[in-house]
């Protein structure tokens, strides 16, 4: 490709609202650009990235037995009331009417499309499984987009669904898909780690998440080095203390704390660590009843996990503390409290600590379960988030903790949307038998800008060959004024392209400083520099994306060198 038939728009600054290095860089090297809040058009250069993807992952899908299809992205209201999501997906779904006043839905995700062909289309076990996939566009109404691609309203996924006689079928489908996801991201050149997830609104059973490795990631990751544990923090276990609760050596005692409400400043005013300070955490349950969780108070709670102990719940307001406590937030705490009291296994086990005293401007120390407040067994949960060096739920080693960026996510949704929507074959013995299903996602935009995450320096990005725009870049210097350039520029040019290697000609009439600056922002990651100077030892300069200097070659070896490099 010739850059004076092709359509390159980089920019000198990022537009200020751009937070991370992958939605700067793509604005600036033109691969994207901007609509609306969460609406990107893909550029030629960055088109040209989200194919590559796409390809790497139809390959990859039709060789793991996947079918390829294309369902609509706009879907009827009545598929999403069968399965009761219409009115509890929430406000994430773009709800549209057609002219006859009929509800439709922007899809952000097709469960219910595909489990409807599925029951129309299948009717013997001898069809089963299938896994049938596709790549297409999805909504979701994001309450704030921000950060590019990487959060969109509008992006690009293959989601694949897959159909079982058996839950034993469904079990080697889902491990064939995690080795499928696995090579992808390999083939892709991504650093990624497939950890063990929550299921969330998708619903089912077993759930892994597969992540790129990046510090810009929304996502905390735990690990253990010595295993091949690897969890979300938002379903890594945090293991029960070894040892148990020890017996109060301290009196109770009130001590007046005027002002002192976080746990920082509680365990300043007592010069003691956080870890002897109990964290009170007020929260109002969906049937409105208020509760006490408490942690240690170096402890941070774990929303997924108090969800499924409580159910849907929310913060507790000040008047709410007020008129179940009778004292202020910052002051509250287990000792005579007449409300329902959750503890995190870790907080259990603390003895001799310090909490609130229920009165405004008080606190106790010397606290203990059994002796000043009750504590039922029954409501000792794990709540709160792991930390590094927790012991690992494997017993085999200590928890690290690590960023990603969420990129693919599979389920094994069971029979969740297959009863719903009465999802049904006939057995060996004639019997109707409930499908067992599985769901496979991966973002294949978001895939791009997790990328750039990963692989880029000071001067743009640094993709990886495979997923780079072009493979190869060749600079001539002075290509409108030197005949030799120029016919070496073509000649090279012609060889390369022969070779099957994509190519990106530079014969834009620009500075050298001017070039070099747009092919390393793009991220090209074989640059050859044709000039007059050079040519005239018979020689050219190749230098890699992230070579630190330029080699002198001969302009007869240079091909060879660049597809031994490829």
């Amino acid at each position: 490709m010739r850059v004076s038939q092709f359509f390159i728009s980089t920019l000198k600054e990022a537009p200020s609202e751009a937070e991370l290095p992958s939605h700067r860089l793509m604005l600036r090297a033109g691969y994207i650009r901007k609509l609306s809040s969460g609406l990107y058009t893909w550029m030629p250069l960055g088109l040209r990235v989200l194919r590559k993807v796409e390809a790497v992952v139809r390959e990859e899908m039709d060789r793991s037995g996947g079918i390829e299809l294309l369902m609509p992205a706009v879907q009827p209201a009545e598929l999403w009331q069968e399965t009761g999501r219409w009115e509890v997906f929430g406000p994430q779904m773009l709800k549209i009417k057609d002219r006859h006043n009929n509800q439709f839905c922007f899809g952000p995700t097709h469960e219910e499309v595909i489990t409807d062909i599925a029951r129309r289309e299948v009717k013997s076990y001898r069809q089963l499984p299938l896994n049938f996939y596709q790549i297409q566009t999805k909504f979701r109404d994001e309450v704030r987009p921000r950060f590019g691609v990487m959060r969109a309203r509008e992006f690009v996924m293959k989601d694949a669904y897959s159909f079982h006689s058996s839950f034993e079928s469904l079990e080697q489908t889902y491990a064939v898909m995690h080795a499928t996801y696995s090579r992808i991201f390999t083939r892709l050149g991504l650093q990624f780690r497939a950890v063990a997830a929550d299921t969330g609104a998708i619903g089912g059973s077993g759930s892994h998440e597969f992540h790129v490795l990046a510090d810009s990631g929304e996502d905390a990751l735990a690990f253990c080095p010595d295993s091949d544990y690897a969890a979300n923090v938002e379903l890594a276990e945090a293991v029960a203390p070894a040892v148990a609760r020890s017996l109060g050596t301290q009196e109770l005692q009130k001590v007046i704390t005027p002002g002192q409400k976080t746990i920082e400043e509680v365990a300043a005013f007592f010069n003691t660590p956080a870890q002897s300070v109990l964290k009170a955490i007020a929260v109002m349950t969906h049937e409105n009843e208020f509760v006490l969780i408490l942690l240690r108070g170096d402890h941070q709670l774990n929303e997924v996990k108090a969800s499924k102990v409580l159910g849907e719940f929310r913060f507790a307001s000040e008047e709410d503390v007020h008129r179940n406590m009778n004292c202020r937030t910052g002051y509250i705490g287990p000792v005579n409290a007449k409300v329902r009291v959750l503890a995190d296994r870790a907080a259990a086990a603390m003895s001799d600590f310090i909490c609130g005293a229920n009165d405004d401007g008080f606190h106790f120390s010397g606290a203990n379960f059994g002796r000043d407040a009750h504590l039922d067994e029954a409501n000792v949960h794990d709540l709160r988030n792991v930390v590094a060096g927790d012991v690992s739920p494997d017993g085999k080693g200590t928890l690290e903790l690590c960023r990603g960026i969420e990129v693919g996510h599979i389920f094994q949704l069971r029979t969740k949307y297959s009863e719903a929507l009465q999802a049904t074959y006939l057995d060996e013995n004639g019997k109707a038998q409930v499908m067992e299903m599985g769901c496979y996602g991966i973002g294949v935009s978001r895939i791009v800008a997790a990328a750039i995450e990963q692989n880029f320096d000071e001067r743009g990005i640094t993709l990886p060959a495979g997923m780079a725009p072009f493979q190869v870049a060749i600079a001539p210097i002075g290509i409108k004024k030197s005949e030799a350039v120029r016919n070496a520029a073509e000649q090279l040019y012609s060889e390369l392209t022969a070779a099957g290697i994509e190519v990106l000609l530079d014969d834009r009439d620009e500075r050298p400083g001017v070039m070099f600056a747009d092919l390393e922002l793009i991220g090209i990651p074989h640059r050859i520099v044709i000039g007059d100077r050079s040519l005239k030892e018979g020689k050219v300069e190749y230098q890699g994306r992230k070579d630190e200097a330029a080699q002198a070659v001969a302009l007869q070896d240079v091909s060879k060198l660049v597809q031994s490099k490829l």
